[in-house]
């Protein structure tokens, strides 16, 4: 996916140089949280690479956002602070300028979308900026931003197509290869290509053979379909909504086709298994986006087998129900939850029958729920279902292997 040397030396330059990463990590020094890299021995065991954690989900506000946005405010001249900015987020980016904004004694306002849930709306309004909200979609919020900014006179700060973001951004790499050298392959999550441009500068000095590889929920593929000259289909609910961008910013496009080696895609079962994977083995709480790099290691484990792998958490705002159902139906998959549905006869004992096997397997009973009415069984049908937690596929087998022996129908409900 790189340019060749010819056409790359015939392009024009890039938006940032490593010196602007250099020089962003200078101003920020002390203002963010310098977060550790850490290498994950269990992880390494499971992908078969040698893996490197970048917690990001550690800075104040839980997301690397804060860097590019704190980078971005520093530059204000003394009038542009006096007036104010303003952003456009429903999430990270806007958390982090609002609080480093109010650390500076900068005024800011925040246009989100109407359907942000209110406890990132909250959240914002906790560092004392002013928030809009407005419009369906984030384009419909963007607009309304940049109104707004003309009409008063407002600093737009841009989440991703800023260059001193970009470069602010990119401090996330510079630490890496300072605490972890022997990182070959950087793997990144993309939205609208800020922190894989930025991380990607930084590496072509630190680390010029490092490969560096992006990675985006399948649903939101727009960087990848852009630099593929594709046209870009964006649309639905994923679980990374902080890579959830439909179009990648016009600085972000030029650096990751001359410097990054590909963009590989996610599903959506991959992302739950991140997430939870993480929090059982590391943990540590992540968002869908921040799962994003272990997930394409989960997906394509041939793509990074052998390698020593940097990959960066990029926030851990992930809604607690949430992440309560990510857990439950990563349970559900691997056969620990489950849920049988069981035919029975109308009569009594039949369901004595069926708890007395449960309770000879040794298999918990969580609910149980009978239909007699909302079927397509005959009128003395009956079914049951059954929730029941187990200690894993091979035991839920012989649960079922048990029920039929005994006579009974049983089928396991699936998951999506």
């Amino acid at each position: 996916m790189n340019a060749s040397p010819a056409t790359a030396s015939l392009a024009e330059p890039l938006a940032i140089t490593p010196d602007d990463v250099e020089a962003a990590a200078a101003r920020i020094a002390g203002q963010i949280v310098r977060t550790p890299t850490l290498e994950s021995r269990t992880l390494g065991e499971l992908t078969g690479a040698k893996v490197y954690l970048k917690f990001e989900n550690l800075q104040f506000t839980a997301a690397y956002k804060e860097r590019g946005a704190l980078n971005r405010l520093l530059a204000l001249t003394p009038e542009e602070r006096k007036r104010g900015v303003i952003g456009m987020s429903a999430g990270n980016h806007a958390q982090g300028l609002a609080y480093h904004a109010r650390r500076l004694g900068i005024p800011a306002t925040i246009v989100m979308p109407r359907f942000t849930p209110m406890v990132k709306v909250q959240q914002t309004e906790g560092h004392e900026a002013e928030v809009v909200l407005h419009g369906e979609k984030l384009e419909e919020s963007s607009a309304h931003a940049h109104m707004i900014a003309e009409r008063r006179g407002l600093v737009f700060v841009h989440p991703f197509d800023d260059p001193l973001v970009m470069a602010g951004q990119g401090t996330v790499a510079l630490e890496m290869f300072q605490d972890a050298p022997d990182i070959d392959t950087l793997v990144v999550p993309v939205g609208g290509g800020g922190l894989i441009s930025g991380c990607a500068v930084a590496a072509s000095k630190m680390a010029p053979r490092c490969d560096i590889v992006g990675v985006q929920a399948e649903l939101y593929p727009s960087m990848k379909a852009t630099l593929m000259g594709e046209p870009v289909v964006a649309d639905g609910d994923t679980l990374a909504e902080g890579i959830a961008v439909k179009f990648p910013g016009e600085n972000t496009v030029p650096v990751v086709r001359k410097l990054v080696s590909d963009v590989l895609l996610v599903g959506e079962r991959d992302l739950e298994r991140a997430v939870s994977m993480l929090l059982s083995i590391e943990k540590t709480v992540v968002e869908g986006a921040g799962a994003a790099g272990l997930a394409a290691l989960l997906a394509h484990p041939r793509r990074f087998r052998g390698r020593t792998v940097g990959m960066v958490l990029t926030g851990g705002n992930i809604d607690t129900r949430l992440l309560a159902n990510v857990l439950l139906r990563d349970l559900a998959r691997n056969g620990r939850l489950a849920r049988l549905r069981i035919r029975l006869k109308d009569r009594h004992g039949q369901l004595y029958g069926v708890a007395r096997i449960f309770d000879q397997q040794q298999v918990n009973i969580l609910e149980v729920s009978h239909h007699r009415i909302f079927t397509n069984l005959p009128a003395k049908g009956l079914m049951t279902e059954i929730e029941c937690e187990t200690r894993g596929g091979d035991h839920l087998d012989r649960l079922i292997e048990a029920l039929r022996g005994a006579g009974y129908e049983v089928t396991k409900v699936e998951l999506g």
